[in-house]
């Protein structure tokens, strides 16, 4: 494999860092036993996992990608799957190799950030609770900005924030909307395959890389001094 010259790693959190999967299944399929909705299979809500927890709250309530449900049963949803998820959103655990891939590139001198569009009041938690928080220079999460993934946005601010340019940039991620927010920005992107990318395998030819875990990222970078 090719090695990529960068001084600034992005991480996904849902999907590339934690395997948040049972836990946001668990509070969703609450909120819809309180709405008298269909209770779905996990791997259904899988699936409508990596676009933000409005969306995903849509897509449970109507099970449809694209569905808009009622403002005020939205408004319900919303408050009843924040509460629900609140009370164990720190359960869920990294991947393996997580942890070892982090401890790599953060001992070589990369700067290191975690871009997510989950909402900010879970994403430090979990990474609190993960034990992966201290790896991070810098966190932008969901409701940080006005835009989130798949618009370059987040990754712009990282860049600035770490003042690097997009080019001297990664995002490691899962999912077409990590692929094609980084795409918009200029940066490097490379992908894991057990992810949540709404049950479809990524497209290879889209992307610079893809590892099978994050022990093999280290590997493929070099750090630009």
């Amino acid at each position: 494999m090719s090695q990529f010259r960068v001084k600034a790693i992005m991480f996904d959190l849902d999907g590339t860092l934690i395997d948040s999967a049972p836990e946001i299944a668990a509070a969703a399929n609450q909120m819809l036993a309180d709405l008298n909705l269909p209770t779905l299979p996990v791997l259904q809500i899988q699936s409508y996992i990596g676009e933000g927890a409005q969306m995903l709250i849509k897509r449970c309530i109507t099970g449809d990608l694209d569905g808009e449900p009622e403002v005020s049963q939205l408004e319900r949803a919303q408050a009843l799957f924040f509460e629900y998820y609140a009370k164990i959103v720190s359960n869920s655990q990294p991947f393996d190799g997580v942890l070892a891939g982090l401890q790599t590139v953060w001992r070589r001198g990369f700067k290191l950030a975690c871009v997510t569009n989950k909402p900010e009041k879970f994403t430090l938690p979990l990474l609190a609770q993960s034990g992966l928080a201290d790896f991070f220079d810098c966190v932008v999460s969901g409701d940080s900005l006005p835009q989130k993934k798949p618009n370059p946005m987040q990754l712009q601010h990282i860049c600035k924030k770490l003042r690097v340019p997009e080019y001297e940039a990664m995002l490691v991620g899962d999912s077409n909307t990590d692929i094609e927010a980084a795409h918009a920005a200029g940066c490097f992107i490379i992908t894991v395959p057990y992810g949540y990318n709404q049950g479809k395998a990524i497209d290879e030819s889209r992307v610079d890389a893809v590892i099978s875990d994050l022990t093999e990222l280290s590997n493929l970078i070099e750090l630009i001094t």
